[in-house]
């Protein structure tokens, strides 16, 4: 898992950039991403789907993307459009679940101040370097 969460990271730093330029307000995307794994346990980044595929075509793939939609809709959703005052949701549906996403870029930590920061490093040390040594959980 970390290094999938590195891969992600980095991917995300790659076009940081070029993912909602303008940075509206109230805007989501989810994202898809596949990996593999060699004989030798090595992970590799196949590619990023900004549509991913959200068919439930096998028992494994029918438990697992109602969660992640699930999941997305409340992390996106429920703290601008929060549940009308007296609203019971066992009334309705299950009780709601621990939402298992994990923050792996953070705009403010992550953004153009860090990258910055590591181009400065790249042509002549420094902080940059502490930091990415921080950050690696291998």
């Amino acid at each position: 898992m970390p290094q999938i969460r590195k891969l992600v990271t980095d991917s995300y730093r790659s076009v940081y950039g070029k993912i909602d330029p303008m940075r509206l307000n109230n805007t989501f995307e989810l994202f898809g991403y596949d990996f593999m794994l060699d004989a030798d346990f090595r992970l590799y980044l196949i590619e990023v789907n900004t549509n991913p595929c959200l068919e439930t075509s096998c028992p494994l793939l029918a438990r697992i993307i109602p969660d992640v939609l699930d999941n997305t809709f409340r992390l996106v959703l429920d703290p601008i459009y929060p549940s009308p005052e007296g609203f019971n949701p066992r009334k309705t549906q299950q009780a709601p679940q621990e939402i298992k996403f994990t923050l792996v870029f953070d705009e403010e930590i992550d953004g153009p101040g860090l990258l910055k920061m590591r181009q400065a490093g790249a042509t002549g040390g420094g902080a940059a370097d502490e930091i990415e040594s921080d950050n690696e959980e291998e």
